[in-house]
C-alpha cells in the first residue's frame, strides 16, 4: 500500500471538503441561480467522489479480493473487507450516482439536491477519511 499517496488524496479530498463548504450558498434556491457555485460545487464533489473512489481502490488491492467492477463497487468491497461500515459504503455509493450525473448529464443536475449534499452529506467524506486513516494505522 502506497501510504504516502493515499495520504496526499486524503488532504486532496479535505481540500475539496473545504471548497465545497466555502462556496455553498445558505439556500438551493440561491444555488440554482448561481452558475459559478454550481461549477464549483460540482467539480469539487466530483472530484471528492473520485478520490475517495481511488483510494478505497489502493486499499481494496492490499486485499486478497477481486477488484471491484464499477466505482459504487469500490464502497461496498470495502464494507466487505471491514474498513468501511455497510451504512457508509451505501451513502458512498449514491454519491457515485451524482458523480455520474454531474459528469455524463450536467443538465440534469437538480441543484437542491446538491444543496443536500453540500450541507448534510459532506460528513460522509470526512468519515471515510477517518476510516482510511484507521486502516493505515492498522497496516
Amino acid at each position: 500500500m502506497d501510504r504516502v499517496l493515499i495520504e496526499e488524496k486524503l488532504e486532496s479530498l479535505r481540500r475539496c471538503l473545504e471548497r465545497v463548504r466555502q462556496r455553498c450558498p445558505e439556500t438551493a434556491e440561491s444555488l440554482a441561480e448561481d452558475p459559478d457555485a454550481q461549477d464549483i460545487l460540482t467539480l469539487n464533489l466530483t472530484r471528492a467522489i473520485q478520490l475517495s473512489v481511488d483510494i478505497g481502490a489502493h486499499l481494496i488491492a492490499e486485499k486478497e479480493v477481486p477488484p471491484p467492477n464499477t466505482m459504487g463497487e469500490t464502497f461496498r468491497l470495502l464494507a466487505d473487507t471491514g474498513h468501511l461500515d455497510t451504512d457508509l459504503a451505501r451513502r458512498l455509493r449514491q454519491a457515485v450516482g451524482f458523480r455520474n450525473i454531474a459528469i455524463h448529464n450536467y443538465e440534469a443536475i437538480d441543484w437542491a439536491i446538491v444543496h443536500d449534499i453540500c450541507r448534510n452529506r459532506r460528513s460522509d467524506f470526512k468519515e471515510f477519511a477517518v476510516a482510511v486513516e484507521r486502516a493505515l494505522e492498522q497496516a
